[in-house]
């Protein structure tokens, strides 16, 4: 290995070179599988990798590239304009190997960050085959990215490295790699290792490396627990490089705001902004941490999440950080209730359970005269006919029948809500 390649980054020096060298997603690039399926046919089109960092996003693109003989040109949405773009479709309209058939790939990192121009500026060459474009994103695309492009590109989703992955990556790090396998490394306990890289396999190398290098000098490296949790404690800013604290502190933030917390809920959102976080990207975990964890316990909160993303996306930063600090002040001192979050995951597992569950033949919709005949709409009772708004009829389908998946929560509105479903729903609800 060249010695400017020896004093290049663990995870760079590691990088793989081919899919037989690509540790995890097994759901995309296992035999059989989407990815590995398009590699293998050569039939390639545009597609966005969404996961978190340090699952393979980049490398899984220049795989591909190198296993299709493709040209690879990369840009960031970081400092990459409408210029750049248009320079690389005139580069690709140029290529021999774009005449010969096949369409050089652009590489886009963090493309959630591309403005609505820059990624209009994508549409046509992506259209006409100029390119085959692949991003890469942490972010929700269906946020990010406009729905032109995403319509003519496929979403796959990267999960976090689960722990045999990790592992994986340890000992090939410890075995190949020119550096470490010349050291007399003992590695005794992996638990902070693999905890500390939260599924993070860059993460995991850069914690292995920096943990390395706190023994220079010494002819022994023994590993363990306390050695990776206390070098950690001193490097900090080390291993945690390129900004991925953000997940960490994000993380603080939700459960602070659905501790109640209202104190250490705005210290971490200060933490965010000081540190160059995206205030849209807070807006949203607001809005989702109104409906999930306050929901029906106070409905307003999701109106004032939702009322404070508006707010920030028209008025940007650094004025957008008090409508933030006001809505996560209020989340945080707001009753709580994760009701509606708990009915729909047991309305969707049940929902997934059985696919086939016919609709009653009373609440089907009959446009036709031979519906009708079939009895469709035939004994459905009109609720606004009745005393109160009410009548006691079925309304799931037979296998579901009495099934309830919305459990009202101790709190001033759902006692309210609890106690109008007692009324109507004795048989359901019953009072306590």
């Amino acid at each position: 290995m060249p010695a400017t390649t020896l004093l290049a980054p663990l995870p760079e020096r590691l990088r793989p070179r081919n899919l037989s060298e690509y540790v995890g997603q097994k759901h995309l690039v296992g035999e059989g599988c989407i990815l590995r399926n398009m590699i293998e046919s050569g039939n390639l089109s545009s597609f966005i990798l969404w996961g978190p960092p340090g699952v393979g996003k980049t490398t899984l693109a220049r795989i591909i590239a190198e296993t299709l003989g493709r040209e690879f040109y990369t840009l960031s949405a970081v400092s990459s304009g409408v210029k750049e773009v248009r320079e690389v479709f005139e580069q690709a309209k140029t290529s021999s190997l774009f005449r010969s058939g096949k369409a050089p790939i652009l590489f886009i990192d963090e493309i959630h960050r591309f403005s609505k121009a820059q990624q209009d500026a994508l549409l046509g060459a992506v259209e006409q085959g100029v390119v085959v474009l692949i991003g890469a994103t942490t972010e929700n695309p269906s946020f990010e990215v406009i729905s032109p492009l995403l319509s003519r590109c496929q979403v796959y989703v990267l999960k976090s490295l689960e722990k045999e992955d990790l592992l994986t990556l340890l000992n090939r790090a410890l075995t190949e790699d020119d550096v470490l396998k010349e050291k007399n490394i003992v590695v005794k306990e992996t638990d902070a290792l693999l905890r500390q890289s939260g599924g993070d396999g860059r993460k995991l190398l850069n914690i292995l490396e920096v943990v390395v290098d706190s023994f220079a000098g010494k002819k022994e490296i023994v590993i363990d627990n306390k050695v990776v949790n206390d070098c950690l404690q001193k490097s900090t800013a080390i291993y945690d490089k390129d900004g991925e604290m953000h997940y960490d502190i994000i993380s603080a933030f939700i459960k602070s705001v659905r501790g109640s917390d209202p104190n250490a809920s705005v210290y971490y959102l200060a933490r965010m902004l000081d540190g160059g976080e995206d205030p849209l990207f807070i807006a949203r975990r607001l809005c989702i941490l109104a409906a999930e964890d306050i929901g029906l316990a106070n409905p307003n909160a999701l109106l004032l999440a939702n009322s404070t993303f508006q707010i920030v996306h028209v008025i940007g930063m650094p004025e957008a950080r008090i409508p933030l600090s006001e809505c996560a002040i209020y989340l945080a001192s707001s009753p709580k209730s994760n009701s509606a979050y708990m009915a729909i995951n047991a309305a969707l597992e049940a929902a997934a359970a059985d696919k086939t569950a016919p609709v009653p033949l009373h609440l089907r919709n009959a446009p036709t005269k031979l519906m009708e005949e079939l009895g469709y709409a035939d004994g459905y009772k009109y609720a606004h006919d009745f005393p109160g708004h009410f009548v006691d009829q079925e309304f799931l389908p037979d296998a579901f029948k009495g099934r309830v998946f919305y459990e009202p929560q101790p709190n001033k509105h759902e006692d309210t809500l609890k106690a109008y479903l007692q009324a109507c729903w004795p048989k359901y609800y019953t009072k306590h």
